[in-house]
């Protein structure tokens, strides 16, 4: 993602958003996944490294390069992976829809939260299907902001959502992309593409989504583009301190709330 495009910002209450959002939702990105030792990764967008540690534990003997176009999150990558020990990961700075990355070197590549960002995905997954190895595979995971209902509904609610799909469309990118995976992937020259969705659902039945995925998900996800709604002139302090407590409404009781994700794959 090209950094002045990240509505989120580069803070660092936004990379422990990524890590939180990343343990939180690990069974549910990276169910029936199996690469077997010696497989080549290539991580598409690593962040801070969120994704990254999850990968280097649950497939120890695999090769994993992974890229990112901010030098800020590559630093944070490799220290967080180091912190843990893992030796298994290479890092190297590269902007997904230009960067010439080793043609067909990799045997699976994994892209996560990253489509959303970029102004050209149909360039980058193009881009990524020519570093893939002819019967390599993908996964490509992504959310879908306008996918979210939640109880009790309210416009002050939908509004600060709809302000982070409008800033990230102002910027390039897509905040409503998990729908598109299927044509985007097609597209791009891979074949035997499969999407299902990944949904979250949280009401006081199950708590400890309330605080793990409403508060520090959901809800951290879209406060952090407070600042950038107000620069855009799309929102105020008084209409967004409204929003965001409507959206704090649905950890009540008597509140729910919905989001998905969407998961796809694909071979060359």
């Amino acid at each position: 993602m090209t950094k002045h495009q990240y509505v989120h910002g580069y803070g660092k209450d936004d990379s422990e958003r990524l890590v939180k959002q990343s343990e939180a939702l690990e069974e549910i990105l990276h169910a029936d996944e199996d690469f077997p030792a010696g497989t080549q990764i290539l991580e598409a967008g690593c962040g801070v490294g969120a994704q990254t540690v999850i990968l280097a534990r649950r497939f120890p003997g695999s090769d994993i390069l992974s890229v990112d176009i901010s030098e800020t999150y590559l630093a944070q990558a490799e220290e967080r992976v180091k912190s843990f020990g893992y030796t298994n990961v290479t890092f190297r700075h590269a902007d997904l829809a230009t960067t010439d990355l080793p043609p067909e070197s990799a045997d699976h590549i994994f892209v996560c939260f990253v489509l959303e960002h970029i102004p050209e995905p149909e360039a980058a997954l193009a881009n990524l299907c020519r570093a893939l190895r002819p019967g390599g595979s993908v996964t490509v995971i992504e959310g879908d902001h306008g996918s979210a209902i939640f109880h009790p509904e309210s416009p002050d609610a939908r509004h600060v959502v709809d302000c982070l799909i409008e800033l990230q469309q102002r910027g390039g990118g897509d905040g409503n992309i998990g729908r598109r995976l299927y044509p985007l992937l097609t597209a791009a020259g891979f074949s035997e593409v499969s999407v299902t969705p990944a949904p979250v659902y949280v009401d006081a039945g199950h708590p400890e989504l309330v605080e793990g995925f409403t508060e520090k998900i959901f809800i951290a996800m879209v406060e952090a583009s407070r600042e950038a709604a107000f620069r855009a002139g799309i929102s105020d302090s008084v209409r967004w301190d409204a929003g965001i407590a409507a959206l704090r409404r649905t950890k009540e009781p008597d509140g729910t709330l919905y989001y998905s994700f969407f998961k796809a794959t694909a071979v060359k």
